[in-house]
C-alpha cells in the first residue's frame, strides 16, 4: 500500500493573506508544514500542492517536491484530487497548510484505518476529538460531527449537534480536525459529485462524501491541531517555538 501527503496550499486567505509564506522564526509556515509532513517518515512521497509561483519557489527552494494546480478550486479536497492524477498512490492524506506543527501519532492512526480495513469498506478517514466547554461547542468555526455505533460519520455541522433535548441523556461532542485519508478512488470521485445543498448551506466539504453514500471513519485523538488562520495564532505559534 503506496501511502502520499498532500499539503494543499493556496496562496490568499480571507482572514491572513499570504499566511503560509510568513516568517515562523526563521522559516515560512508552509516550510515547517512540509517539513514535519517529512519527517514523520510515514509517507512514500510528500507534495505541495498549490496555485502559487511564490509557494512553488519557496519549497522547490528547500528540496521539496510541488505539484502545480492547473484549475481554480473551492477546496483543498478538488486541488488535490486535480493532482493526484499525476503520481502514484493508493492513500492519500490531506495535510493542512496551515499546520506547522503536524505529528506523527494521529496521521498513523489514519493509515492504520486502512490497513485494518481488509474489506476496503471505508472510502475517507479523519480525526476529532471532544469537546466539553459549551462555548466551544456552540462556536460555528468549531465543525461537529456525529458518529454512529461504529465510529462512522452521520453528519457534520456547524450547529451544536446532536440537539441535548432531554439533559438526563450524557451526550458526547465531537470537534472535527480537518485532516482527511482518502482511498485513491474516492478521491478521484470527488470533484465529479455534485455538492447539495446542505454541504452549500454548511460551508463544509465532509458532508459530500456522506450524501454520495460514500463511508467516513472517525479516529478519536487527544493531540489538537495548531493552525493558523489568523496573525494572533501566529504569535501563539511563536511562543510554541520559543519556549521548545
Amino acid at each position: 500500500m503506496k501511502v502520499i501527503a498532500m499539503i494543499p496550499a493556496r496562496l490568499q486567505a480571507s482572514r491572513f493573506p499570504k499566511k503560509l509564506l510568513t516568517d515562523l522564526c526563521g522559516k515560512t509556515v508552509i516550510t515547517r508544514t512540509y517539513e514535519a509532513t517529512v519527517n514523520t517518515q510515514l509517507f512514500d512521497e510528500v507534495y505541495v500542492v498549490t496555485d502559487s509561483f511564490d509557494i512553488k519557489q519557496e519549497i522547490e527552494s528547500s528540496g521539496g517536491a510541488v505539484i502545480m494546480s492547473k484549475q481554480q478550486h473551492e477546496c483543498g479536497s478538488d486541488r488535490i484530487a486535480e493532482a493526484v492524477n499525476q503520481v502514484e498512490g493508493d492513500i492519500i492524506i490531506n495535510v493542512q497548510g496551515d499546520e506547522p506543527f503536524t505529528r506523527k501519532e494521529p496521521l498513523q492512526d489514519l493509515i492504520g484505518a486502512f490497513e485494518k480495513d481488509i474489506h476496503g469498506e471505508i472510502a475517507v478517514a479523519s480525526l476529532v476529538h471532544t469537546l466539553e466547554d459549551w462555548e466551544e461547542i456552540s462556536n460555528p468555526n468549531n465543525v461537529k460531527v456525529v458518529l454512529d455505533r461504529n465510529n462512522c460519520a452521520m453528519y457534520f455541522s456547524r450547529a451544536p449537534i446532536p440537539y441535548h433535548r432531554d439533559q438526563e441523556v450524557k451526550v458526547s461532542y465531537y470537534k472535527h480536525i480537518g485532516i482527511y485519508a482518502f482511498r485513491r478512488e474516492a478521491l478521484l470521485a470527488f470533484p465529479s459529485m455534485k455538492m447539495e445543498q446542505n454541504e452549500a448551506a454548511e460551508k463544509l466539504e465532509g458532508i459530500r462524501f456522506l450524501e454520495h453514500g460514500m463511508k467516513m471513519k472517525l479516529l478519536e485523538t487527544p493531540f489538537k491541531p495548531v493552525g493558523i488562520d489568523t496573525p494572533e495564532d501566529l504569535n501563539k505559534a511563536i511562543e510554541i517555538i520559543q519556549n521548545g
